[in-house]
């Protein structure tokens, strides 16, 4: 559990869980990212991480081996209404979500913190503006939920 007070935005979170886009967001092309394995096991140890994917490049359940988390495989019809059910599943509340795509919409938005990457793949207008952080890259987002502190930095008003 990541316990954090931001002034302005939330006087008090207890983020236990973190759900992650897999295409466009933890892997360019069906690849993982390097860099992304280690981090998302570091994170392992004081979250519990859900990767929930269309799985559009059918390498998911492969490149994620070694890494402790949940896979979720979505059918490829109305992918933003699964990940927004599987969001719902859990507390959304205490939920940091993370994506890049149309389909991370309302995921973004309804989890305690949303945040968008912005990379290879791009990322959907409508999704970035129901993020409440924008980021260059999975490695930057994953960083800063590995240093606390700069998200209330980002998110503090």
């Amino acid at each position: 559990m990541i316990e954090l007070t931001i002034p302005g935005f939330n006087d008090h979170l207890s983020l236990t869980d973190l759900i992650l886009d897999f295409n466009g967001t933890l892997a360019i092309d069906g690849k993982m990212i390097d860099g992304v394995k280690e981090r998302l096991v570091a994170l392992s140890k004081v979250l519990t991480i859900h990767v929930v994917t269309g799985n559009s490049n059918g390498t998911a359940e492969e490149e994620l081996k070694g890494i402790p988390c949940k896979i979720a495989l979505l059918s490829p019809e109305n992918q933003a209404k699964g990940k927004y059910q599987y969001l719902s599943h859990l507390n959304p509340a205490s939920v940091i979500s993370i994506g890049n795509g149309r389909n991370d919409c309302l995921l973004l938005e309804s989890s305690a913190i949303g945040v968008i990457v912005i990379q290879e793949e791009g990322a959907s207008v409508d999704t970035l503006s129901h993020a409440d952080i924008v980021c260059n890259s999975i490695i930057t987002a994953l960083d800063l939920i590995v240093n606390v502190r700069r998200l209330t930095a980002t998110l503090r008003s």
